[in-house]
């Protein structure tokens, strides 16, 4: 089942609402108070979005996906308003019976009690240091972050306890927290990586069109890393026909920035993402919609998506060998290969005093 057909919303990914999969209801427009007039980027037509209040029992996710880099993550948000049309994260709406279309970029959910939370685990007896990742399924950066500063908030409590996290962002607000950043550079307790899908404003605008511009990410790696914080890019995601011919040229200016770092992500389309990214393809780029998608069906073992582990990041077959060998190339020309990022350091570690309702006696 394909996404309702529209000829695209000003300022929005999706293309029309789509039912998630375990969908029981029909939803209704209801005004909680909590609508945000922030943006970044164009102004989004209606629907406008609506941030909702969360309270989180727990806050930190620990993963064991062989395929990932990291044992813990920390989301302060459900949903994204960013609206990349091609997140892999947009089928979480579906469990809150809420559409992974326009329902994932419009409904915010934010964890506002996030920094207490993770102050209270991270002072438990017994936890065991692990670097945290931040925003791994929705960026902890997105536009309503200007208002509410949740993430500013976690790497503070990160802060005073000196735990080591990283983070992934496409937005460049990223630029308001460096006097958090820089000293915790300092201490080998923090990396970051700036996601760069294109250099085309144009298509930027259409594939993620309330993320910053490509001209503005690149300005935001180069201040990291003129304050000393290590900053890679992730050309991610790699999608075949559409920006794959770029590969080369976000590392160069990437590097021109003072990444140190690069990674490459391809194209994932899981459960309601695929048809949502299908009707994408039709209403923006109809003349080559066919080929992207048997190019994708290729890499996937002739379907849409392909979960399992090694396979789900990278792909398969002759098109995913040859984009290997030309990132291989495009990091060694690029002056990428063999420098890392110094190691992040768990042994500073402090565990913070847990929040407490009765305030502070001395």
């Amino acid at each position: 089942m394909g996404a309702p057909k529209h000829p695209g919303i000003k300022g929005r990914g999706s293309t029309g609402y789509l039912p998630g999969r375990f969908a029981v209801t029909t939803p209704e427009k209801t005004d909680d108070g909590w609508h945000d007039a922030d943006t970044e980027g164009d102004p989004a037509s209606p629907p406008r979005t609506e941030l909702r209040e969360e309270t989180a029992r727990s806050v930190i996710t620990r993963n064991q996906s062989p395929d990932i880099p990291f044992e813990q993550s920390l989301n302060p948000y459900r949903g994204c308003e960013h609206g990349c049309s091609y997140c892999f994260a947009r089928p979480s709406h579906a469990y809150l019976d809420l559409s992974p279309g326009l329902d994932f970029e419009t409904k915010i959910f934010a964890k506002t009690n996030a920094p207490d939370v993770l102050r209270r685990e991270l002072a438990k007896p017994g936890y065991r240091v692990s670097p945290i990742s931040l925003g791994i399924n929705t960026d902890a950066y997105q536009p309503t972050e200007r208002k509410l500063q949740l993430t500013r908030r976690i790497i503070e409590v990160l802060a005073e306890a000196r735990h080591p996290f990283s983070l992934i962002t496409k937005n460049a607000l990223i630029e308001r927290d460096l006097d958090l950043l820089a000293p915790m550079a300092r201490e080998r307790l923090v990396h970051v990586y700036v996601s760069i899908t294109t250099l085309d404003n144009g298509l930027s605008s259409r594939l993620e069109p309330r993320a910053s511009a490509p001209h503005g990410r690149l300005r935001a790696m180069a201040r990291l890393s003129d304050a000393g914080v290590p900053v890679g890019v992730m050309f991610a995601p790699v999608i075949p026909w559409v920006n794959d011919h770029e590969l080369e040229a976000v590392l160069d200016a990437a590097r021109d920035a003072g990444a140190t770092a690069a990674g490459y992500v391809l194209l994932r389309l899981p459960h309601e993402v695929a048809p949502l990214f299908r009707d994408w393809l039709q209403t923006h780029l109809p003349d080559r919609a066919a080929h992207v998608m048997s190019t994708v069906q290729q890499l996937r073992g002739g379907k849409d998506y392909d979960s399992r582990f090694g396979a789900r990041l990278r792909g398969e077959g002759v098109y995913a060998d040859l984009l290997a060998r030309r990132f291989a190339l495009a990091v060694k020309r690029s002056g990428f290969e063999g420098r890392r990022h110094p190691p992040l350091d768990g042994s500073r570690f402090v565990p913070p005093r847990p929040p407490s309702s009765q305030g502070e006696l001395f």
